[in-house]
């Protein structure tokens, strides 16, 4: 039997810090003023590479002073985040006027943050390694009405505001028979807690993800 190949890793991956979660698959606005993350997403756009989006678990999207800091302490206030992540890959790019960058990312592959520290002026880099793609699991005959209700929220949304499609994060190219695939996508509509939905992403099964959907879904009281 042969070895089990080595996982791919990163060194000093930019990351961005969110209070919302990243899918694989996922499209995703931002809009970019902090000087921190403006010269990062820069040169990420400029040479094609990828960025690392996490989920906080305390602290904000914006770096502020901390009014409680002691006195030669730490002057902003605590950003932590949680351990898995999601590459994002720049798509789009706008610069509507100095300062401020307009970008929409994909997501790409989960990855494991093995080590990160923070820069002076605030950048988040860190060590990761990328875990594996997801197997691609056909959505089985139980799960066929939660995957009909997503085909239908998106044929809604298109007939409410078609110019508006570029800001959902149901883009092509649609997989409409991969569990994987419905289940992040339902889990970025949710009105659920970035919590919750980091869980779901840190999942390894996707069956069971869109199970777990599923039944959100009954809880919530969405028809299907």
């Amino acid at each position: 039997m042969s070895p089990e190949p080595a996982a791919l890793t990163l060194s000093l991956l930019p990351l961005f810090p969110l209070q919302t979660v990243l899918f694989p698959g996922g499209w995703m606005p931002l809009r970019i003023f902090e000087v921190r993350y403006l010269d990062m997403i820069g040169r990420c756009h400029k040479a094609g590479a990828p960025f690392g989006v996490v989920c906080l678990s305390e602290g904000e999207e914006v770096r502020r002073i901390d009014p409680n800091a002691a006195p030669g302490g730490a002057a902003f206030t605590r950003e932590v985040f949680y351990p898995v992540g999601t590459l994002a890959q720049i798509e789009q790019l706008e610069r509507p006027q100095p300062g401020l960058l307009m970008i929409h990312c994909r997501g790409l592959q989960r990855f494991q943050v093995t080590r990160s520290h923070q820069l002076p002026h605030g950048l988040w880099v860190a060590d990761v390694r990328l875990d594996p793609a997801e197997p691609v699991i056909p959505v089985p005959e139980h799960l066929v009405p939660t995957r009909d209700a997503l085909q239908r929220l998106l044929h809604n949304l298109r007939e409410r505001d078609p110019q508006g499609m570029n800001e959902v994060p149901l883009q092509p190219p649609y997989h409409w028979n991969d569990c994987g695939w419905v289940a992040n996508r339902w889990a970025e509509l949710l009105p659920a807690p970035a919590e919750l939905k980091h869980r779901l992403m840190s999942l390894d099964n996707p069956l069971l993800r869109l199970e777990l959907i599923s039944d959100l879904l009954d809880k919530i009281g969405v028809e299907r």
